[in-house]
């Protein structure tokens, strides 16, 4: 009986490891291959801040940009060395493979306040680390974005002011906070990042 116990017991641990597998190897595959096709692609330079303005921002999506998958871009802070694709979508199936964009929010080449949204355990992890003034570059098929870290902030689930529209190019990183806590987080950590 005791054996009996053992092998499910054993086969139920190789099956959830090889589910874990799956869904990491599936994640970096989706990573690798985006970043790929935006890397290569022909960018412009990057954009100074009062370049973009769009009155309208559904108007400037009509060629929305968007790469294969509902690909917005990379996000890049090189100081953390962090460089992670950013989709469009804040669903399950978004997040388990990249940053996503809160489609409720203009895209980075649009004029207001982007907002993105990651896992604290995954692709966002790095942002314990950041800093007033660090460098975030979003490179996408509409041009490279670059922004400076103003503010951090930790704030309840439910101040989604920090989401409000903005009259500027903005761009605010959203995650669960703390970073350290095991299962559904208290509270959200906010990175907000001003045009360069």
């Amino acid at each position: 009986m005791i054996r009996r116990i053992q092998l499910a017991l054993f086969v139920v641990a190789g099956v959830t490891a090889a589910w874990v597998g799956y869904g990491a190897v599936r994640a970096a595959v989706y990573r690798e291959v985006n970043i790929a096709r935006i890397e290569n692609a022909p960018l412009p330079a990057p954009l100074p801040a009062a370049t973009v303005v769009v009155a309208d921002a559904k108007a400037a999506d009509k060629d929305d940009g968007l790469g294969p998958d509902g690909v917005v871009g990379v996000l890049e802070i090189p100081r953390l060395k962090l460089s992670e694709v950013v989709a469009s979508g804040e669903d399950d199936k978004t997040l388990k493979v990249a940053i996503g964009h809160l489609l409720d929010t203009p895209l980075p080449w649009a004029q207001g306040n982007s907002v993105l949204a990651a896992h604290r355990d995954t692709h966002f992890r790095p942002l314990r680390d950041i800093r007033h003034g660090d460098l975030v570059r979003l490179k996408t098929r509409k041009g490279v974005f670059e922004y400076s870290v103003t503010d951090t902030m930790i704030v309840a689930p439910t101040d989604v002011w920090v989401m409000a529209p903005s009259e500027e190019r903005r761009l605010t990183l959203v995650t669960c906070y703390p970073f350290n806590y095991v299962g559904s987080a208290p509270q959200r950590f906010i990175v907000r990042a001003e045009a360069r």
